[in-house]
């Protein structure tokens, strides 16, 4: 009899082999951007999912911590990562905010009480055409 695939928090399914703890933080870092590069246009993934899904557990916080950290001119899309249940955590007035938002509907995504709709819009590389 097969296994059950091995489940996460809650049913979340794991996306990536951990990293070692001893990673280096460059390592951490450089696992985080090849992930986030990946997220397409019109998609959008949370801080937990993002850092499942690059092998670092739960570092949610961690996650949001480096973004925050991105420098002005990159081209990673940060703007595709929101908090828990498609909520946008950048406050709305704000710079980063305001840019975070006209990214997103700029890609089509409709934003209502500062969510963004996780079913519709989420994005799950482990299903095929995504």
């Amino acid at each position: 009899m097969a296994k059950p695939p091995k489940k996460g928090r809650g049913d979340e399914p794991e996306h990536a082999p951990a990293l070692a703890p001893t990673a280096s933080p460059e390592g951490r870092r450089a696992a985080l951007y090849l992930v986030l590069a990946q997220i397409p246009a019109g998609k959008v993934t949370s801080y937990g999912e993002l850092a499942a899904l690059a092998g670092l557990g739960r570092a949610a916080r961690w996650v949001g911590r480096t973004l925050s950290q991105l420098p002005e001119d990159t081209r990673l899309p940060w703007h595709r990562v929101l908090g828990a249940g498609g909520r946008l955590s950048l406050a709305a007035g704000t710079a980063s905010g305001e840019e975070q938002r006209a990214r997103l509907r700029a890609e089509g995504l409709t934003i209502r009480n500062d969510r963004v709709d996780m079913r519709r819009h989420g994005w799950h590389p482990m299903e095929p055409n995504n």
